[in-house]
């Protein structure tokens, strides 16, 4: 019986490493050790905040998650690890250093892939399903609203549409260099351009679902991609909504997008995550890291503000790649 370390949510705003068991792998399971896992920070904060709604419960749930909400639970989805082989695997599991997972959801990350990197894989197979619900055409005019780790890469993506032209609107300007590389404009919320036929909102906040709604061309498609939590946003659905003929479609990574559904597996939509991060460009969306001891102390800080923070472990390969 090996002893393993995790990070489990203990109250709101607090966490702690706990030890615990870790039994040989069941038949069907393999033995893995760390490398590095990655923070979601909008989900996680409402998770080590308690504000997940108990209506929620059971559609957050992560796939490998413990315990149970509020609290006490062990949370996470975006693990990089090793197998007995030495072989990289990314799976949705909590931040643990070593932890048996069921051998169909370790997903081989590419051996050009660096490890850091590969820890978005869980944030762009959200925004690969955000592209497959959205279903861009080619020459759109495309606003994603919210520059945070999944707006980014859902307006990387909708970038690659043919002769679209992608805005990337947020109100941190620094979020201007990050847009350029990969491949859109950006603009403050004051400067954002109107008439757009496709709306990727992805702030979690009312005002900017106001805005995507306000910069809407008429019969334009608006993708909700923020999850609120418990919040209620108020809109103006009374105002020009209506007239314009407005579409307002959810999209969540739970479920796979209609147009694809029964086409890809939960699985192969992962590993084309995973291929889709082959872009060096992505670095750019990495914080530095953190080591797996100094979570509890360190986790406010990282889910207050920034990209995608990287949680490093001590096992045997390097992270710093």
């Amino acid at each position: 019986m090996t002893t393993a370390r995790a990070f489990w949510t203990v109250a709101p705003g607090r966490g702690e490493i706990r030890p615990e068991p870790l039994p040989a792998p069941a038949p069907g399971q393999t033995r893995l050790a760390t490398l590095a896992t990655g923070i979601s920070r909008g989900t996680e904060s409402l998770v080590f905040a308690g504000r997940v709604p108990p209506s929620q419960f059971a559609t957050m749930a992560a796939p490998l998650m413990a315990g149970a909400f509020p609290f006490p639970v062990k949370y996470g989805y975006s693990a990089v690890a090793t197998d007995p082989e030495g072989r990289r695997v990314f799976v949705l599991h909590p931040h643990q250093d070593r932890f048996n997972a069921p051998t169909a959801m370790c997903i081989p990350v590419p051996a050009a892939l660096p490890t850091r990197r590969a820890t978005l894989a869980a944030n762009m197979e959200t925004a690969l399903n955000i592209a497959w619900d959205a279903a861009p055409l080619a020459g759109e005019r495309i606003l994603v609203v919210g520059a945070g780790v999944v707006g980014l890469l859902a307006a990387s993506l909708l970038a690659r549409t043919p002769a679209a032209t992608v805005t990337l609107v947020d109100i941190d300007p620094t979020r201007a260099a990050l847009a350029v590389r990969l491949g859109c404009r950006f603009a403050l919320p004051a400067d954002a351009p109107g008439d757009q036929e496709l709306i990727v909102h992805a702030s979690a906040t009312e005002s900017g679902l106001r805005a995507a709604l306000a910069h809407a061309a008429f019969e334009a498609r608006i993708i909700e991609a923020s999850w609120f939590g418990d919040r209620a946003p108020a809109l103006p659905l009374g105002e020009a909504f209506h007239a314009r003929r407005l579409r307002l479609l959810s999209t969540q990574v739970g479920s796979i997008a209609p147009a694809m559904r029964g086409r890809r597996t939960h699985a192969q939509r992962l590993a084309l995550a995973l291929d889709l991060l082959a872009d060096p460009a992505y670095d750019a969306l990495l914080e530095p890291a953190t080591a797996f001891e100094d979570l509890p102390t360190a986790m406010p800080r990282l889910l207050a503000g920034g990209l995608c923070h990287v949680v490093t472990y001590g096992n045997a390969e390097s992270c710093s790649a």
